[in-house]
């Protein structure tokens, strides 16, 4: 519990003695003097609601009038003025503990998002002159070295240059299991060195860095409101001075008519009370609040109120293919040699002559196919290294002239094969012109992505579409793979943008289009679609910038998450506004003709916020 909580608690229990007290006297002591009971009730009103009558007389010179500090200070005074002085102050500590119990939801909601904020790193130690030196991470200049130790934040994104270790992740991503780091890895800011002593060269400067980055994310997320938000506040702007004028036309009419002043006035303050939006007011952001601390947690970071809001009126879905259904990572899938090709030893012969024909090269494929040869390359025999753009690489291996590339390499040096149809990039291999067989590398689909097609249709949406930049091939096997009916391949960015716009022509008053992408290659598409969902957030300065939601824990299922989270959060938010409204009009009626008193009217706006609040706080659990 906050300082300003405790302290407001403490007003709230010393006014409830002087309250209780007050009370006493009057029934122990009849004969006590009336300015005396006075003077207690009036010592435990201000006691308990003098903070809401300075706010009230300080907002009506500022030109503010009509709020809920207004309703509650002249409707209090007017029950002083035909001496209801308990009912008054009764009034008053009522709305003082609603409005506690509204602070203590909403400072709860907010540490749900300000976790996240636990990633920010007090400080670095870097090293100068071989001595370290405690300071800023913003002090830090990019090449500089950092010493991270055991328990240590990561204060800024760069290279592991000496050691090893483990970090966690939870706060970025919500991961459980630690991600291990060896010299040559990149390691980013906002992650906890659970074991070794790393040495790390810094890569951004605090700025840029991936946590801060974040932050800033987190930070700004509230600033968006939903259309929801956007509604209350524009009612309550109108539904106050409607309820303070009609308070007003219920105490002067029936009064002139009648003559019983008292009896109306009274009911005029009783209606005043209960009119309060409190309920309303509170409840509907806090209840965004906590979609989005929810959806924080599970890291899914959404940019603000309105793309939660959004989420649930998706109804298409396009998806980018490589890095976002696909891990991004080629590796060899299948090694056919041209002779025997049942026999280990002639496909380790085959992978062998591959590897060395491209141990020079640093083409994502030839990396994956000296990653799966996996024993290291005596480049001393390897010499003559040609590599041939968008045909393949030849070199001389121990004297012997080794190809390694695509079908029209090898036309091309008049080697003789067949074609090979398969999934992914088929690479052929070829030595003194002799056909050795073909490695195909193709990318992994992710463990996830299945689980996260199944899912988005469970949940409503209606069409999901895949474009990539990958061939036809390739990617009518991810998509039959997936269950993708609909897919586009051999797309360039701009084509991407292009297919994008004719679906949201298309879809047009249809529903939400979002677009899921990697983040780095699809920026114009992130920016274009209704929400653009970026996958791996992680280190990816496009994926936060470009798009509206950021996945941080690279798991495309958590798109289907964050619109549960959405429809939840949505489906409480109409709760509340229904209930509200629904009681405060029914309570309103009642009061006008005088059923109710104003004990009802307190103990029915106080309900009605504190089980407003309460449903609200749902919205923070996600199962």
């Amino acid at each position: 519990m906050s300082k300003k909580l405790k302290k407001s608690l403490a007003r709230i229990l010393a006014g409830v003695f002087l309250y209780a007290a007050a009370i006493l006297c009057e029934k122990l002591f009849p004969g006590i003097s009336e300015n005396l009971i006075l003077i207690l009730f009036l010592s435990a009103y201000f006691v308990i609601g003098g903070n809401v009558v300075k706010t009230a007389v300080s907002n009506i010179g500022h030109g503010q009038v009509f709020d809920e500090n207004f309703l509650m200070t002249i409707a209090t005074v007017g029950a002083f003025l035909v001496s209801e002085y308990d009912e008054a102050v009764a009034v008053m500590l009522f709305y003082q503990i609603g409005e506690w119990f509204q602070s203590y939801a909403v400072n709860r909601s907010r540490k749900s998002i300000s976790d996240l904020m636990n990633i920010r790193p007090d400080v670095a130690t870097v090293l100068r002159d071989g001595k370290e030196a405690e300071v800023e991470p913003d002090e830090v200049a990019v090449g500089e070295w950092i010493l991270i130790r055991p328990g240590d934040r990561v204060p800024l994104d760069g290279i592991v240059r000496d050691g090893e270790t483990s970090l966690d992740t939870m706060a970025l991503t919500g991961e459980s299991i630690p991600r291990d780091v060896v010299c040559g890895d990149e390691i980013i800011s906002g992650c906890v060195n659970l074991s070794g002593v790393v040495k790390v060269e810094v890569t951004r400067e605090y700025g840029e860095s991936t946590v801060s980055k974040i932050l800033n994310l987190v930070e700004n997320a509230t600033d968006k409101k939903a259309g929801t938000e956007n509604f209350i506040s524009k009612f309550a702007r109108y539904y106050t001075p409607v309820v303070v004028f009609s308070a007003l036309a219920l105490a002067l009419i029936p009064s002139l008519i009648t003559g019983s002043w008292s009896v109306w006035i009274y009911r005029a303050l009783s209606f005043l009370v209960i009119s309060c939006p409190c309920a309303l007011v509170i409840s509907i952001p806090l209840s965004f609040f906590g979609g989005l601390g929810g959806a924080g947690k599970c890291g899914i970071l959404i940019k603000g109120s309105n793309y939660l809001e959004a989420l649930a009126e998706a109804k298409t879905v396009v998806m980018d293919k490589t890095g976002t259904l696909t891990k991004g990572v080629f590796r060899v899938v299948e090694i056919v040699p041209d002779e025997n090709p049942e026999r280990e030893e002639a496909k380790a012969e085959l992978l062998k002559a591959a590897a060395y024909a491209e141990s020079y090269s640093v083409h994502p494929i030839s990396l994956s196919i000296q990653k799966a040869y996996g024993q290291e390359i005596n480049k001393e025999l390897v010499g003559q290294v040609e590599e041939l753009a968008g045909y393949g690489v030849s070199a001389v291996c121990e004297g012997k002239e080794i190809l390694a590339g695509n079908y029209r390499f090898m036309e091309k040096r008049a080697v003789a094969c067949k074609k090979v149809e398969r999934p992914g990039t088929a690479v052929y291999v070829a030595r003194e012109g002799r056909y050795l067989g073909y490695l195909v590398i193709a990318d992994e689909i992710k463990e996830d992505a299945p689980k996260a097609v199944k899912e988005l249709y469970k949940h409503g949406i209606e069409k999901i579409v895949m474009l990539t930049g990958d061939r036809k091939e390739a990617a009518d096997w991810v998509a039959d793979e997936l269950g993708i009916k609909e897919t586009a391949s051999e797309l360039l960015p701009g084509d991407k943008v292009d297919r994008v716009e004719a679906l949201l022509k298309e879809t047009a008053g249809k529903g939400k289009l979002i677009f899921v992408g990697d983040g780095i290659n699809d920026a114009p598409v992130l920016a274009r679609a209704d929400i653009g969902v970026a996958m791996g957030g992680l280190g990816s300065d496009a994926a936060i910038e470009a798009a509206d939601i950021v996945i941080m824990t690279d798991e495309p299922s958590k798109i289907a998450l964050a619109m549960r989270i959405s429809g939840k959060t949505l489906r409480i938010v109409r709760q509340n506004i229904v209930f509200a409204i629904g009681i405060k009009i029914l309570v309103l009626l009642l009061t006008a003709f005088g059923v109710t008193s104003m004990w009802a009217a307190v103990f029915a706006d106080v309900g009605v916020a504190f089980l407003a609040i309460l449903n609200a706080m749902r919205a923070m659990r996600i199962k």
